[in-house]
């Protein structure tokens, strides 16, 4: 009781300074991570319990927030007006988790192959929250904001037919399953998003006939938007597909067919959005993290760290090639690309998949990348968006509002 008295007082005095905290170098994700890490050496939370709360918790924010991400993506004006995000979804991502594999291959030659790739899939997914001082900072022209904000809200979606077909082979291969994997893998990502797409298109064409005859109001459409996430999650479940990738596919459904009439997609994740995710990083630093930092080696600390420097900002780089986005901005997309509740909620996912030593090992990754990545994203936030705006305009190819 005393615990949880604790976490609500420090959440509201949190949320009396978020504001002025967000465009410091102090994120809410640090800071919930460091009170969970604080309290995981008293004796007010038991262990057991918090984890079982963390892999509800888990489930339920990565279905919410898969949906309401791809919702607030306008999929029609992405096609038309953003060649950036575009390039870094569907060049960047696929360059990023090969890159990943190949650095992470040379780390751990003795893994099997499948292992290797998930754990490449599973660090690609990048996350805005823990950059918020950068997509929120005015200092950052609008199209660089936006860019980084619609990558990362599609990314980890994106991400998640890999990751799952990863975790399909690396079950196959380090249990010797008799279980057909590929029969499996293709159900899970093929029917996941017909059930989504169909659940999330229907629903949204019904709210803005509600809407447009006034039979609902702002309020009650916040409930109808949050039973579609779960109609898909199930629904897609019953018939064998993943429900995580259907609720991703029934945002994206669900976006395009109210384009924008919903308010409370926008306000949730503004909202009680931000709560759940608080939560979400204090429950990984209470009963993740200190497991995670004690189970930190050289060899993962590398893998880490290659990851952020390199793989990263490489893949981004190739990926505008062709673009006008001059060389200082691929830099700075290369490098504010946090990781963040996607890789430890995906991690979570999968490992009761695969066998245990690997499972172990993808985990205490996992959750060091994250910690890692949000004091380092964290701290360079706000200098380094300082440090863009100014070099952009010295710079004699100046950043377009307009896209080529």
């Amino acid at each position: 009781m005393l615990g949880l008295l604790l976490v609500l007082l420090f959440t509201a005095m949190f949320a009396l300074v978020a504001k002025r905290m967000a465009m410091t170098v102090v994120t809410a994700p640090m800071a919930f991570l460091a009170l969970g890490f604080v309290l995981s050496k008293s004796d007010l939370f038991p262990a057991d319990g918090a984890r079982h709360v963390l892999h509800l918790s888990a489930e339920i924010t990565l279905l919410v927030l898969l949906f309401l991400d791809a919702a607030q993506i306008d999929l029609s004006n992405l096609r038309k007006h953003h060649v950036w995000p575009i390039r870094m979804l569907l060049l960047g991502l696929p360059i990023a988790i090969a890159l990943g594999f190949l650095a992470a291959l040379l780390f751990l030659p003795t893994w099997p192959i499948a292992g290797v790739a998930l754990l490449a899939a599973l660090l690609a997914p990048t996350d805005a929250a823990l950059g918020q001082a950068v997509v929120a900072n005015p200092l950052v022209p609008l199209r660089s904001r936006q860019t980084l904000t619609v990558e990362s809200g599609l990314n980890d979606g994106l991400a998640l037919p890999l990751i799952l077909l990863f975790a399909s082979l690396a079950a196959h291969t380090t249990q010797n399953s008799d279980t057909n994997w590929l029969l499996f893998a293709a159900k899970q990502l093929a029917l996941g998003p017909i059930v989504g797409a169909a659940v999330g298109v229907v629903g949204g064409k019904l709210m803005v006939t509600a809407q447009e005859n006034d039979w609902t109001s702002e309020t009650f459409e916040g409930v109808g938007a949050l039973c579609l996430a779960a109609v898909a999650y199930l629904g897609a479940s019953l018939v064998g597909g993943n429900g995580f990738i259907s609720a991703f596919a029934a945002g994206l459904g669900f976006g395009y067919a109210v384009r924008g009439r919903c308010k409370f997609v926008y306000e949730f994740i503004e909202s009680e959005g931000q709560l759940l995710t608080w939560g979400t990083f204090f429950l990984v630093g209470l009963a993740l993290l200190p497991d995670a930092i004690a189970g930190l080696t050289p060899t993962y600390a590398g893998i880490i760290v290659v990851s952020l420097f390199v793989v990263r900002p490489l893949a981004i780089w190739i990926s505008l090639i062709g673009t006008d986005a001059p060389p200082i901005t691929r830099l700075f997309f290369g490098w504010f690309g946090p990781r963040g509740l996607a890789t430890v909620l995906f991690a979570l996912l999968v490992v009761p998949q695969v066998s245990p030593t690997l499972a172990d090992s993808i985990l205490i990754i996992a959750v060091n990348t994250v910690w890692i990545s949000a004091l380092l994203h964290g701290l360079s936030a706000v200098p380094g968006s300082k440090w863009y705006a100014g070099r952009l305009k010295q710079s004699t190819a100046p950043e377009s509002s307009s896209d080529s």
